[in-house]
């Protein structure tokens, strides 16, 4: 006598109740993966915007420090020799006749001049330095000129900057004459995976 052996595989009930089962298990798993993908680019956008903070902080902070055009035209006082106006702000590439760049240099939201000496000759010579702040779109840019038109150097020190923002302010009026104890620059990077992250640049001069 033929006896019959039971069919292998699942019935459709079990089916869906594994379909159910799998269900129920994977959508909190793939809100909790979700959650967590958003959160590591929230992150990486964080990190990147705190980079460009601390990356320009400290060109700022070197540049103010070193700012002070000295005015050898004019009388010397207890052998201190006088300022020029040092700051400009909202400065063509040849403001006051103080070349760096080209025509096709934007606008910079601030220029900052000092004295610099060359000491590679015989004798030393005065040349005037020049450090420029502008923005190219989201980017600012730091624009820097040694005795000459010519940029030695033009890099991005910060991205994603919202051009609306950026707002310079000084501990004096910024482009008179004495120059300003401390100059600050203000504006806010902007990020589609990050909030808002306001960055403050600040510097104090050396000079006196």
């Amino acid at each position: 006598m033929l006896t019959r052996r039971p069919d292998d595989g699942f019935t459709l009930i079990e089916l869906l109740l594994v379909i159910v089962i799998l269900g129920v298990i994977t959508f909190p798993l793939a809100g909790v993966v979700i959650t967590s993908v958003r959160n590591t680019d929230a992150t990486s956008a964080r990190l990147a915007l705190s980079h460009d903070a601390q990356q320009s902080s400290a060109f700022f902070a070197q540049d103010v420090a070193m700012t002070g055009l000295r005015d050898y035209s004019g009388s010397i006082s207890s052998g201190n020799v006088p300022f020029q106006p040092s700051i400009q702000l909202a400065a063509a590439y040849n403001a006051s006749g103080q070349t760096c760049g080209t025509a096709a240099t934007p606008v910079s939201m601030l220029r900052l001049l000092s004295d610099d000496w060359d000491t590679s000759g015989s004798s030393p010579s005065r040349r005037t330095a020049i450090i420029a702040y502008y923005l190219a779109g989201k980017e600012l840019h730091r624009l820097r000129c040694l005795g000459s038109a010519a940029p030695v150097s033009d890099a991005v020190i910060a991205h994603n900057v919202d051009p609306a923002t950026p707002v310079v302010s000084c501990s004096s009026t910024c482009t008179a004459v004495p120059v300003p104890l401390w100059v600050k620059l203000t504006f806010t990077a902007t990020s589609p995976s990050a909030d808002p992250y306001p960055i403050t640049l600040f510097g104090q001069r050396r000079q006196s």
